[in-house]
């Protein structure tokens, strides 16, 4: 499945599901088929979702340090919660500036 989030402030922007489910849990909405966010939400989804981020590269410095402590190499391969989450948070940006809603499943 894929999350196909829409704004008239921007164009859309497409997350496969797993990525989408965790952005939306992390600002507090159900990871459903159909929803929306209201200009009025977002700046509260922003700082979430920058919570979630920092939260996420503290999580992987931690086993990143624990790694070295045993010995092995740390995967720095990863793609961090930020990297998938900055188009999304610049979207609520610029849609809460326009004061128009993010939908997804419509």
């Amino acid at each position: 499945m894929l999350y196909k989030f829409k704004s008239n402030a921007t164009g859309d922007l497409i997350m496969l599901e797993p990525n989408g489910r965790r952005v939306l849990e992390a600002i507090g909405k159900a990871p459903g088929p159909k929803g929306i966010i209201l200009p009025v939400e977002m700046p509260v989804a922003i700082e979430a979702l920058l919570a979630a981020c920092a939260a996420d590269e503290a999580l992987a410095a931690d086993e990143a340090a624990q790694a070295r402590a045993q010995g092995r190499s740390a995967d720095n391969r990863r793609v961090s919660l930020r990297q998938r989450a900055t188009p999304f948070i610049d979207m609520l940006r610029r849609s809460g500036a326009a004061e128009r809603e993010v939908v997804w499943g419509v």
